[in-house]
């Protein structure tokens, strides 16, 4: 489970930095976190396939983070997608969309699926690979960060072994669920035998734009990532409470708060060419804290 970040900046881009967009690989599906301008270029630069990705979701409606949205959209009606695509976002989102399609007669060659987001926190999406939960922050406006958790898929086979045993492939999924095998005869053949431990559950908390609060560390408690947005050093921390933002040393208090294991900090200022402040003062709190780097993939 890997996050690759696209967009690390705020409302601006600047320094060779674009504006917020994230995707998490689990088990080879994507999944985009928020779609600022340039998204779709910056998706292609860095090698990913557009027919992995399925769901989109998007934290609220300020366009850093929506605004590189129908373009995508567009274009992946335009290479002949025919998999469906779930988004995700604040209800306002789906006229705007649609009324870009409606004025240039677009009909997308794939089924496309809105989903509203609701005020408070809810289970999104449930598969075998992966739970996607919402929950509130405090921004300006209406806005909800992600919480992503990779599903162990039980122990990982080792086929080799399980040949040399003469265990019937029928039997691979109990296997992996940790059952021992019998033979016919009445022998076991132990799991460990035949298998080893397969990828643990992993969870990764996307912390959108937000105001410095702990009402939803319960959410994210035990996270083995976090993303936090730190828009602002704390020097500007006036300005970052008057805009519903945040500095790195307050994204820092929230993951020691939270007992993550890693803090990924982004969303900064464009007033900022330097970002290794950034770093060093959430270190100072939370030594494990990595100011991003566009294009880099992180193991969560």
């Amino acid at each position: 489970m890997k996050v690759t970040i696209l967009g690390n900046n705020s409302a601006l881009p600047a320094f060779g930095r674009h504006p917020t967009a994230q995707v998490v690989s689990v088990y080879g599906e994507l999944i985009l976190l928020d779609c600022g301008e340039c998204t779709q270029i910056q998706m292609q630069r860095y090698g990913f396939k557009w027919r992995h990705l399925q769901h989109i979701f998007i934290s609220h409606m300020h366009g850093d983070h929506y605004f590189g949205l129908p373009g995508l959209i567009n274009s992946m009606s335009l290479l002949g997608r025919t998999a469906e695509l779930h988004l995700y976002g604040p209800k306002e989102l789906m006229p705007i969309i649609q009324s870009i399609l409606d004025v240039a007669e677009t009909v997308l060659s794939y089924p496309f699926h809105f989903h509203a987001l609701p005020e408070g926190s809810e289970v999104l999406v449930d598969n075998n690979s992966f739970k996607v939960t919402c929950f509130p922050v405090n921004h300006r406006i209406f806005c909800h960060g992600f919480m992503i958790e990779r599903k162990t898929k039980g122990r990982k086979l080792l086929p080799d072994k399980c040949r040399e045993y003469g265990i019937p492939a029928i039997f691979y999924d109990q296997l992996k669920q940790g059952e021992d095998y019998e033979t016919k005869t009445g022998d076991i053949i132990k799991n460990e035998w035949v298998t080893e431990d397969g990828p643990s559950p992993k969870k990764y908390a996307y912390c959108a734009d937000t105001i410095f609060t702990d009402s939803f560390i319960d959410i994210i408690q035990g996270a083995d990532t976090i993303y936090h947005e730190c828009t602002y050093l704390e020097s500007d921390a006036a300005k970052a409470t008057a805009r519903f933002h945040s500095t790195a040393t307050q994204a820092a208090q929230i993951a020691k708060m939270a007992n993550a294991k890693q803090l990924l900090l982004g969303h900064f200022s464009s007033k900022y060419r330097d970002l290794e402040p950034f770093r060093a003062e959430a270190s100072a709190i939370f030594p494990n804290s990595i100011a991003t780097t566009e294009g880099t993939a992180y193991e969560i």
